[in-house]
């Protein structure tokens, strides 16, 4: 869904020739993303086995087998990029730098401390690009670094909340990187990524049509789902993100304001 921030946040999405390319941009990177999941569980299906909850992962459970798993990741990955390159070639590139970028992580900078964080959240800021690269739209720094530092609170979190669980729960399986962390450093991060998240998008809105006064309006869901985010980390939840979310009511309410308000102010008011 990030492919959708930069054109929503620059009003065009709405245009026809935009939404065919919002469209294959959204396709191509569903696709590159799955082939590096793919792959990325295929190296970890020994140790998701050994995981309460990772171990029903279909790779780890023996639903699909590796190399059905790394055929199908070839094929996803291949596909991606090609329609990526025929929609723009500067939009091919951007797929390819992320598929190296997540592919050389499940190889790499997953056993490394700090890099993993900063790999996986650069991960999340190059869908951000894609978006205002497949449609042609200038990404501000404002909005660069707000990205960049949300990316890093999601990311940061799920490290948090790997750890409250293999404290408490001493679980197998746990990545071996978080020998590396401690919950102190990590809440540490959470709260200086929140904090940096709504400054940066403060003074992005700020920059915005000051006669609007959506965009200031924004600022407070926002404020409130991170708030409720973090304290929801408290009580050990948090690994997988996308989850969180969309399970907890408070959270879909203060995401359902933001882009209301997000959405008025960039449509109605222009």
């Amino acid at each position: 869904m990030l492919v959708l921030a930069a054109p929503l946040a620059a009003g065009v999405i709405t245009q026809p020739s935009i939404i065919g390319e919002v469209a294959l941009a959204f396709v191509s990177f569903c696709l590159v993303s799955s082939a590096t999941y793919l792959l990325n569980d295929v190296r970890d299906r020994e140790e998701d086995r050994q995981h309460s909850r990772k171990r029903h992962r279909p790779i780890a459970a023996g639903e699909i087998s590796p190399r059905a798993a790394l055929i199908a990741a070839a094929v996803t990955a291949v596909v991606g990029l090609t329609i990526a390159t025929a929609t723009r070639p500067l939009l091919g590139a951007v797929a390819l730098i992320y598929l190296l970028l997540t592919t050389s992580y499940s190889l790499i900078w997953r056993h490394l401390v700090v890099a993993d964080v900063a790999v996986i959240a650069a991960g999340f800021v190059l869908r951000a690009v894609a978006g205002g690269v497949a449609t042609d739209v200038t990404l501000s720094r404002r909005f660069l670094v707000a990205v960049t530092a949300g990316a890093v609170f999601l990311v940061a979190g799920k490290r948090y909340a790997e750890l409250h669980e293999s404290n408490d729960d001493r679980l197998a399986g746990s990545r071996a990187t978080l020998q590396g962390y401690s919950s102190r450093t990590m809440r540490r991060v959470v709260n200086l990524a929140a904090a940096a998240t709504i400054v940066a998008y403060s003074a992005f809105a700020f920059m915005r049509d000051p006669d609007a006064p959506w965009f200031y309006l924004a600022i407070v869901p926002l404020a409130g789902w991170l708030w409720r985010y973090s304290r929801l980390l408290s009580t050990g939840v948090g690994q997988a993100p996308e989850e969180l979310v969309l399970h907890d009511r408070a959270l879909l309410g203060a995401s359902l304001a933001w882009v209301v308000l997000f959405v008025i102010g960039t449509y109605a008011s222009g």
